[in-house]
């Protein structure tokens, strides 16, 4: 624990940094906690920062001393709605390094258009929880791998925030339906269901795409959702890949809002 105060800024009133655990700081003002910063280490290894500060005095002095303390390169993600934040991660020297567009997504057949949708010949639809573990996992490192050595699946394909053991891609193996071929596993859906039901990834192999594979994976899943009740699910698609905004808006799906990541 590092608490030696870290200062900027001349005056009595001076917001004085404080680092007050691994990855924690606080901005105090004549001993008032005015602002506080976390740091923390994302699935795929990259450290993120995040701030909540009272006044952008003491947001550009937590923004100020969080990399001196911390290894470059550093990220962030804000709301792009939020300017006043995104102005202030700039004033510390972050840039965009990507966009990432929130879907709100119909589940009902009758306003997707999903409701005829069948997968082609010698592809069969695997429910999520009955899909054979060890194919499931084949497919998820055969279609990173088939990413990566293009366009980059941390470029291109949507954040992955939840905690895993080091190594394991698939957090929970009862989250997926895939698209199976006698043999194997073509492609996947995930669907996360907590507050809302999210979409987290549609992934299909490279041979087989342009198929209707994942138009087939994305109707079983909004079906399914529509049968449990719910009404909508929640999609993030980045920017960049037009495949994924083509599949969402054309069963109706329209973005919402949109997150910006940072990078310094």
């Amino acid at each position: 624990m590092n608490t030696k105060p870290f200062t900027s800024g001349l005056g009595e009133n001076a917001v004085m940094i404080t680092r007050v655990a691994d990855g924690h700081w606080h901005a105090l003002d004549d001993d008032l906690v005015v602002g506080r910063g976390y740091a923390e280490h994302r699935p795929d290894g990259r450290l993120f920062v995040s701030i909540d500060a009272w006044h952008d005095a003491a947001f550009d002095r937590l923004a100020e001393a969080m990399p001196a303390e911390l290894p470059a390169p550093l990220y962030t993600v804000v709301d792009e709605a939020d300017a006043e934040l995104t102005a202030g991660w700039r004033r510390a020297g972050f840039r965009i390094r990507r966009r990432e567009w929130e879907y709100v997504v119909p589940t009902d057949p009758r306003v997707t258009g999903l409701g005829e949708v069948l997968p082609p010949p010698g592809v069969t639809i695997v429910p999520a929880g009955q899909a054979d573990e060890s194919l499931l996992r084949a497919v998820d490192r055969a279609i990173r791998d088939e990413v990566e050595a293009t366009v980059g699946w941390w470029q291109s394909m949507p954040a992955e925030v939840l905690p895993r053991p080091e190594g394991d891609t698939i957090v929970d193996p009862s989250k997926y339906a895939v698209a199976a071929a006698p043999d194997r596993y073509l492609g996947l859906i995930r669907v996360v269901t907590v507050n809302r039901p999210r979409i987290g990834l549609v992934a299909v192999r490279d041979g087989e795409q342009r198929r209707g594979i994942a138009r087939a994976l994305l109707a079983h899943a909004l079906e399914t959702l529509h049968r449990s009740g719910f009404d909508t699910a929640w999609a993030e698609v980045h920017e960049s890949n037009q495949a994924a905004s083509a599949l969402f808006e054309g069963v109706g799906a329209r973005p919402v809002s949109s997150n910006l990541e940072l990078v310094r």
